[in-house]
């Protein structure tokens, strides 16, 4: 009996020391140790970091809700139907440059063939620096759609001098079009988006339209859904606040349509960068040229089904991206355009930055919170919340928005994507930050191809082993960070730091998610379809960036 009545007075004592009330106390009513806290050296030189880099982020936070701002203030400007037509249709040329697209090609000339546009009018050019067997695919496919009256040329380079610049620049060479149309392999432009755009240009100001991407395959895994939202963020608010208010925008790449002396004016296609759609943009208009976009004339494409592949484009986008703003960044800064239309270039241009900000955020975490959590906590709710506040929830209400717009119906159920959406974010940091470093040190390196496998719906079997990334040191870096964030999840929780917690798990889930993916997504694409694939591939299981 005397130690049924030990053990329970003990346990009354645990559960009084770990009740709401007594963390109430012991966090915000107990004074014993207010005011012993003292600044030291060492503290100092932890925190001025970790708060220089927290506000650096909160700025480009703010950004966000700047655009969504810039989106409705300005909605009256929004781009619809063309202000004028042209009596008489231009001669348009659509360039398709491919390379190893073997399962897209057919899909994408098939697309092209049905544009309704009068094929005395057309020029195609399927642009091809294939290595593989996409050649005899590609050829072929030309070569019967050419026997069946479609104005397709086929062109072949030996050598991938400049990349996808390179191709479109060589065919340009022999284009006949006033007009140029780009497609990527993966887009499928429907039959009417050829003359929903051409007639933008009536107007002579008028140098480049850019059109909204949709996505072929937005269902097929949960994956795909978060690349949709995040895609959908930038084609609504970022173009759409940027292009209403008059501000710099960039062509995307694919699913846009240039004025061909447009091209020319501005110092034609330059491969010095891995994002030449956006270095163009900026040249074509710092030399005055006006861009339109229309967010209501759309081109569906497919999304990348792998970890991998979406890492792989993520890193191309971050490093050309800083690239494109050491090289035309001085030129907007020193031209006659408005400090809004500078400040928003800067913003655009240089928001890769803030990968490597949230390595050097990453490793000061832990120690910062043990400083903060000594000096009270009042201190932390006056400056890290207002600060979490502008860096990390402007993603969150920045992406709802958007959805909002697209979708008004059943936007909401965006809230279920959300930490996740947050969650990739803060996984893609590592290989953003290498990309965002070589981009800064003039790293040179490849332009690599976002994989696609041609798959829409959810159980669909995929070619993925055929153009698979060998595994590479990245997600173990991954993986090892996410048990580091799970340390101080222990810390916080050992100290009642509570509220720190659902933060810290973002960092957990976003980089064991990215880092498993990685490691195991071809396994569970032949766990899930049971698929045999090419054994012939040279890239084996497991695989990564």
């Amino acid at each position: 009996m005397a130690r049924l009545n030990v053990a329970a007075r003990a346990l009354a004592l645990f559960q009084q020391k770990n009740d709401f009330r007594h963390y109430l106390r012991y966090h915000y009513g107990d004074h014993t140790f207010e005011h012993l806290y003292q600044w030291n050296w060492f503290d100092t030189s932890l925190l001025i970091p970790y708060f220089v880099v927290m506000v650096i982020l909160a700025f480009y936070g703010l950004h966000r809700y700047q655009l969504v701002w810039l989106y409705y203030r300005h909605k009256k400007n929004a781009t619809h139907e063309p202000p004028r037509r042209f009596e008489q249709l231009p001669r348009i040329t659509i360039q398709l440059p491919i390379f190893n697209e073997q399962f897209v090609i057919d899909r994408l000339i098939e697309a092209c063939s049905q544009l309704e546009y009068p094929r005395e009018l057309l020029e195609i050019q399927l642009l091809d620096d294939s290595t593989d067997e996409t050649r005899d695919v590609a050829a072929a496919i030309c070569e019967r759609y050419r026997a069946q009256g479609l104005p397709i040329v086929y062109m072949h380079r030996t050598n991938r001098y400049g990349f996808k610049a390179g191709a479109l620049d060589e065919g340009l060479k022999i284009a006949t079009g006033e007009f140029v149309a780009i497609f990527d392999a993966d887009f499928v432009p429907p039959p009417e988006w050829v003359m929903q755009v051409i007639h933008h240009f009536a107007e002579p100001e008028i140098g480049m339209v850019q059109t909204r991407w949709t996505h072929l395959n937005r269902d097929y895994s949960f994956l795909t859904q978060v690349e949709a939202i995040l895609l959908d963020g930038h084609f609504v608010l970022e173009h759409g606040g940027r292009s209403r208010s008059g501000v710099f925008f960039n062509f995307n790449g694919t699913a846009g349509m240039w004025r061909r002396n447009v091209i020319d004016e501005a110092g034609g296609w330059q491969h010095d960068t891995l994002t030449e759609d956006t270095d163009l943009s900026y040249r074509a208009q710092l030399i005055g040229w006006k861009f339109k976009y229309l967010q209501d004339v759309v081109c569906p494409a497919e999304l990348p089904i792998e970890m991998t592949a979406f890492k792989t484009q993520q890193a191309r986008w971050a490093k050309g991206l800083i690239q494109t703003s050491k090289k035309v960044l001085p030129r907007v800064l020193r031209s006659d355009a408005d400090w809004h239309t500078k400040l928003e270039a800067w913003y655009h241009l240089t928001a890769n930055l803030s990968y490597p900000l949230m390595i050097v955020l990453s490793v000061l975490l832990m120690p910062a919170m043990i400083i903060r959590f000594y000096q009270g906590w009042f201190q932390m709710l006056l400056i890290d919340f207002p600060l979490f506040m502008a860096s990390t929830f402007s993603i969150s209400s920045f992406y709802l928005v958007s959805q909002k717009e697209l979708f008004p119906r059943r936007w909401y159920k965006t809230f279920l994507y959300l930490p996740f959406l947050m969650s990739l974010g803060i996984g893609l940091t590592i290989t953003n930050t290498k990309a965002v470093m070589e981009a800064i040190f003039g790293i040179r390196s490849a332009f690599k191809r976002t994989p696609k496998y041609r798959v829409q719906k959810r159980g669909e079997k995929s070619q993925a082993a055929k153009y698979r990334k060998r595994l590479g040191i990245v997600p173990w870096i991954e993986l090892a960070i996410g048990c580091y964030f799970a340390l101080t999840i222990w810390y916080a929780w050992t100290n009642e730091n509570y509220f720190t917690i659902p933060f810290l798990l973002l960092f957990v889930i976003g980089y064991w998610y990215t880092g498993l993916l990685s490691l195991f997504q071809g396994r569970f694409e032949r766990w899930r379809s049971g698929a045999n694939f090419d054994e012939s591939s040279p890239k084996p299981f497991p695989v990564g960036v």
